[in-house]
């Protein structure tokens, strides 16, 4: 049995706030936001992290790429700008073992790499 949160989330054994789905991808608001706007998208297919990606997953993450476009578009912070952040493994901050992009904005955001 697979214990990622996200997986669970995937399979709504845990209650997310989703702001878009398809048969590929999931799209939730993070229950800990740095910004207004702060939503997790992640491949429905379970991969550990972005060095981890196998052939023919590069197409699921140029689709993340256009559904995040998506989704500022949604959240009204297309034009003004925003932040897309994946951690990778410990030192990268990675907390959850599942790859998942960060969308960030909806204020101006620090100069820093990440916040």
């Amino acid at each position: 049995m697979n214990d990622c949160i996200f997986c669970k989330i995937i399979n709504k054994e845990i209650p997310s706030t989703i702001v878009y789905e398809d048969e590929e991808i999931l799209a939730f608001r993070d229950i800990n936001p740095v910004a207004p706007v702060h939503i997790l998208v992640i491949p429905k297919k379970h991969i550990s992290k972005l060095t981890e990606l196998s052939d023919g997953d590069e197409i699921i993450i140029g689709k993340i790429y256009k559904v995040i476009n998506k989704i500022a578009k949604d959240e009204n912070i297309f034009d003004k700008g925003f932040r897309v952040i994946v951690n990778c493994g410990e030192d990268g901050g990675q907390e959850v073992g599942h790859l998942h992009f960060h969308l960030i904005g909806g204020k101006k955001l620090g100069t820093k790499i990440c916040e």
